[in-house]
């Protein structure tokens, strides 16, 4: 059941929760081994832990060009406009992150400015397993797409006979991936970083994951980009005494169903509310398709935090950081600049966190475990690089020749000096 917490001191809820955390010791010795073996064997181990890890025997790693828009064909007819009105929204939504370089010139014979490059080549990884996300196809590719990368490689693990299911390569399809390997785990990882057969390296690589994607993605940080290095899922609701307790509940459980390791949380000032909140969860959750994996999370990382003012629940949430935060209040509008931390913002009581993983426009691709102190959703930045050029005519070098080999005197390195000083008439 649902835990509820008296919250007499808002910078106290982050302990007070007592989240549970992944294992990481074991799950770094065994990503490192795989790092290393998919670095020395290539395309053979991708093979070979696809086959220990998804069942899947694979003779090609690389998905027959015409298979995504085969899928087009073959998906649900529904499905695929959904799809396409999500992809739109996304763009729209994406397109306005656009930047363009820019160029000075602040005095005669001066020029300096900055461009902005795309990446060349980006890895997206779609999880597998227990469950699929098509909507993750989308929302990576994309933006990466939109900032103008040359390439977009998507990974995935295969179902057991080899496959991918529709859905995913459909959505690939629609949000413009050029290629798709069937392989996931740490292993794909791998082959994205150090390149194995017909997969090759890449410049970056996004999209969510498990511990062991995750584990992976932050050891061969260096070597190429990453993301961020996320972790399960999380959403804190901030609610008066007016919001319908079936509309919260619903929305801590669609976290919930997640990951065993995810985080429902509820904030309020209101104690009839909680505790309806409370029945409704334990009432919801025996009709989940996902009840075991969304009642463990309710159980281990679950709360529902009862404070005194709707001051201490915003300073309450800004102290979890969460990844998802609703408003469920009448002005969510006038709450929203009192919000400091928190990856994505969903303001009243219709706008279900759920709109924000499929459809709406923003990315879901979103910090957790309180890293939105620091980092920002996924989107356009992730996928450009900026590069500064500079240029002095003769003149305008002579003019700080002086000024630049002062600097590098006192920094006691000769050749600067010397550098600076023959462009203003020096002898060196």
């Amino acid at each position: 059941m649902i835990r509820l917490i008296e919250c007499e001191n808002p910078m106290d809820a982050p302990t007070l929760l007592g989240r549970k955390e992944e294992v990481q010791e074991t799950v770094d010795a065994a990503v490192a081994a795989i790092l290393a073996d998919v670095k020395a064997r290539g395309e053979v181990a991708v093979n070979e832990y696809t086959k220990k890890f998804d069942g899947a025997t694979i003779t090609q790693l690389e998905l027959p060009a015409g298979e995504m828009e085969a899928a087009k064909v073959r998906v649900d007819k529904a499905f695929l406009s959904v799809l396409a009105q999500a992809a739109e929204n996304i763009r729209l939504y994406h397109a306005a992150q656009l930047r363009p370089g820019y160029s000075l010139t602040p005095r005669p014979g001066v020029v300096m400015g900055q461009r902005i490059l795309p990446l060349e080549r980006v890895g997206v990884y779609i999880p597998g397993g227990t469950a699929r996300y098509p909507s993750s196809a989308l929302m990576n590719v994309i933006p990466a797409k939109l900032a103008g990368v040359d390439e977009v490689l998507l990974v995935t693990p295969p179902d057991p006979d080899g496959s991918i299911p529709d859905d995913i390569l459909a959505a690939a399809a629609v949000a413009g991936a050029d290629r798709i390997f069937l392989m996931g785990g740490a292993q794909a990882v791998g082959a994205l970083s150090y390149g194995a057969g017909p997969v090759p390296r890449v410049d970056k690589i996004v999209g969510p994951g498990n511990i062991y994607v995750a584990t992976a993605k932050r050891m061969v940080y260096g070597l190429v980009d990453i993301d961020m290095i996320a972790g399960p899922s999380e959403v804190l609701i901030i609610s008066d005494s007016k919001t319908n307790p079936a509309h919260i509940a619903a929305d801590l459980l669609s976290q919930a169903e997640h990951d065993e390791l995810a985080a429902a949380i509820l904030v309020t000032t209101d104690r009839r509310l909680a505790a309806r909140v409370s029945e409704e969860v334990e009432a919801q959750l025996k009709t989940l398709k996902r009840e075991s994996t969304a009642r463990a999370s309710i159980d281990d990382n679950g709360a529902i935090f009862i404070v005194k003012s709707m001051e201490d629940a915003v300073a309450v949430s800004n102290a979890i950081a969460p990844e998802h935060l609703e408003l469920c209040v009448d002005e969510p509008f006038a709450l929203l600049p009192s919000i400091r931390h928190a990856g994505s913002v969903f303001l009243g009581r219709h706008t279900t966190e759920a709109l924000g993983d499929y459809f709406a426009g923003p990315n879901h691709t979103l910090p957790t475990n309180g890293t939105a102190r620091f980092s920002s959703p996924l989107g356009v930045s992730d996928f450009i690089k900026s590069s500064s050029f500079l240029y002095y005519d003769g003149q305008a070098m002579a003019n700080v020749a002086e000024s630049v080999a002062m600097f590098a005197d006192r920094e006691g390195l000769d050749a600067h000096a010397k550098a600076a000083r023959s462009r203003g008439g020096q002898n060196i």
